[in-house]
């Protein structure tokens, strides 16, 4: 086999962006085209760099000392199978974090049928009004939030899920927010990650941060409610669009904002333009997102309500994981990129 060329002085280190040097990507060709290869090999055929690219593919799973070859020799691992051992702890995180918020938005939800079922039992408060009240007309709901958002003095807490939100919603919320952070109250809203794409959600949000709002955005596990001063809850109800329970008793308002400090903590700023990395680094983590969702068995269209996007584009997203992995379904999709599933080179994916 003829001598690879020396790598250039100027190969030397990976470039900026977290991509393989060039002098890594020589010496991961070198390597597939070896069983196994011992460090001072590489040194004599591709220059005194080759030690470095050792180092740096072997810190992204693309080396693996050979089996019985020694503590000095180094094998090649396929990209598909490093993918998945660098992706696993990634993967796991994320999944234990959204078991969490699952567990606490089933833990809120379940309070809405208890409500349903015994209305005639409910307490009052002091004020002879119910702590739990089921608001089902829509105009009613805008006139109840209108009212909490006028008498709100301190601090508003709105999760908001779905993607980017309608330009009548927003026409309709600009004001009302303008008028409250023009009084001083503190304002923080969560979104999810796909509202960062619609212009007229990242309008809004540049309007209402430069008068002191704070946005967030999240993947997944957002539910949609609003918190005034820590007193009064307002969130949706399942399967009853246009409807609200509003929330007076103490104990469950606290719940409430516990489960929007949780997300708060782990959500990232909303940026009001979004670069090519920026949104290359967005996408990733929705396509993670939606492997996850796969592997538990979920259709599109749960998957696209559950990340705020049309189904046409998680369609999109689905279908080029598919051909990423060579998977021939959409659950197979989603078992090869589990943290569980073995790597890809063993087997599994042309089983």
């Amino acid at each position: 086999m003829p001598a690879v060329p020396a790598v250039p002085a100027d190969e030397a280190g990976p470039p900026s962006g977290g991509d393989l040097s060039r002098a890594a990507r020589r010496l991961y060709a070198y390597a597939v085209e070896r069983h196994s290869f011992a460090e001072a090999e590489a040194t004599g055929d591709l220059g005194a760099r080759a030690a470095a690219a050792i180092t740096e593919l072997a810190a992204a799973h693309l080396l693996q000392r050979a089996p019985g070859g020694g503590p000095d020799r180094w094998s090649a691992v396929a990209p598909r199978a490093a993918a998945a051992r660098a992706l696993a702890p990634l993967a796991l995180l994320v999944r234990e974090t959204h078991d969490e918020m699952d567990r606490l938005r089933g833990r809120l939800e379940a309070l809405v049928p208890a409500y349903e079922a015994g209305t005639a039992h409910l307490e009052r408060n002091g004020s002879g009004r119910a702590v739990l009240e089921l608001v089902t007309d829509l105009g009613a709901v805008r006139g109840l939030i209108a009212e909490l958002v006028a008498g709100c003095g301190r601090e508003l807490l709105a999760s908001q899920p779905g993607g980017g939100r309608p330009v009548e919603t927003l026409e309709e919320a600009i004001g009302r927010d303008e008028s409250l952070l023009g009084r001083g109250v503190r304002m923080r809203t969560l979104y999810q990650h796909t509202a960062r794409y619609s212009r007229p959600t990242a309008a809004y949000v540049e309007r209402v941060t430069a008068l002191g709002a704070q946005v967030r955005t999240l993947g997944d596990g957002l539910m949609r409610m609003l918190v005034f001063d820590g007193r009064t809850g307002v969130m949706s109800v399942p399967d009853r669009a246009g409807a609200a329970l509003v929330v007076r008793e103490p104990a469950v308002v606290h719940f409430m904002a516990s489960a929007f400090e949780r997300a708060w903590v782990a959500a990232e700023p909303f940026p009001t333009t979004v670069g090519p990395e920026a949104a290359r680094s967005l996408s990733d983590e929705l396509r993670q997102l939606i492997v996850r969702l796969l592997a538990e068995g979920l259709e599109d269209k749960v998957i696209a309500r559950r990340l705020g996007m049309s189904e046409r584009t998680c369609q999109r997203h689905i279908a080029e994981i598919m051909r990423a992995v060579g998977a021939k379904s959409r659950f197979q999709a989603g078992y090869l990129l589990s943290p569980a599933a073995p790597p890809a080179d063993a087997g599994g994916a042309g089983s």
